[in-house]
């Protein structure tokens, strides 16, 4: 995990406000259809992208809300849905699944002629975090007919990339995709763009993720993103540790999982105090929007 200070030249890659400044606006699409294509290498060709609204509710008021970090579609109407996820939280995977159903519901037709047919739907999510012991990092999920282990829907995808464990250095690097990775890693510990990273596309990156070049209300709110990652990391780690204090001294495994609750609760009061969105802190913490609005 990358914790970098003011000074650097380029923006953390992890931030809220890099990761949707990057991947999520419509003057830097290059650099995520770059990404996209990069991934697929030809199995799945995106030409273009078109942003779509990132708040979805559900079919009645009372339903919980949905914000997608980044969303968008192809020129063939396939939905992408794209998440960076910095903590870990117990029910992480049942939130991508959750959240892609909008996708899959929006496409309903109205009227009797519509057959059912849906359009792809890709969920990625990047994940500053591990959620399993294998040294993969990379875990590409579909509906699959476990009696002979063939995809039985391809229209429903999860990538899960688990960022810390992507070890690849820049001598390493051989495609478009592994030098995409080590970028977004990387990118908030860099100087200077790396001559590995030779390709025009992270020239484009490393000029939109460049600090100096944001108009001052770009690099407060950047300011602002980079606090509340560093509070979150802080917070954690300070959590971990007295998790782990307890543990020892009480010789019981659960005064690490009380002692990290705790750090994530405080974490969230004070984010609240700084008047940081429930959404914002819910994404952040794990908790529920429901367990922040009580604190």
């Amino acid at each position: 995990m990358s914790l970098t200070e003011s000074q650097s030249r380029y923006v953390n890659f992890y931030t809220d406000f890099a990761f949707k400044k990057l991947f999520g606006t419509e003057a830097n699409k290059d650099l995520l259809l770059s990404f996209l294509n990069s991934r697929f290498e030809g199995q799945e060709v995106f030409h273009d992208i078109q942003y779509l609204n990132s708040e979805h509710l559900g079919q009645s008021s009372s339903d919980r809300r949905a914000v997608f970090d980044v969303y968008c579609e192809n020129e063939k109407g396939e939905k992408i849905l794209i998440e960076m996820q910095n903590g870990d939280q117990e029910y992480f995977k049942d939130r991508s699944l959750y959240y892609s159903t909008f996708p899959i519901r929006e496409q309903a037709k109205k009227g009797k002629g519509w057959d059912y047919e849906l359009k792809r739907v890709y969920t990625i999510c990047f994940l500053n975090f591990t959620f399993d012991k294998s040294d993969e990092y990379s875990h590409e999920v579909k509906l699959v007919d476990l009696m002979t282990g063939e995809v039985f829907y391809d229209k429903l995808t999860y990538l899960y990339l688990e960022m810390p464990k992507y070890k690849k250095q820049l001598p390493q690097l051989n495609t478009l995709y592994e030098k995409w990775l080590y970028a977004i890693k990387h990118l908030g510990d860099l100087e200077e763009r790396p001559a590995e990273l030779k390709e025009a596309i992270f020239k484009r990156l490393f000029e939109q993720a460049e600090i100096a070049q944001y108009t001052p209300e770009e690099r407060q709110d950047y300011e602002e993103s980079l606090k509340n990652f560093r509070d979150w990391y802080s917070a954690l780690k300070t959590a971990e540790k007295k998790g782990r204090a307890e543990g020892r001294e009480e010789g019981r495994a659960e005064g690490r999982v009380e002692g990290i609750q705790e750090g994530i609760i405080k974490t969230a009061q004070n984010m609240k105090k700084e008047g940081i969105s429930n959404s914002l802190i819910a994404k952040m913490t794990g908790l529920s929007e429901q367990e922040i609005a009580e604190l």
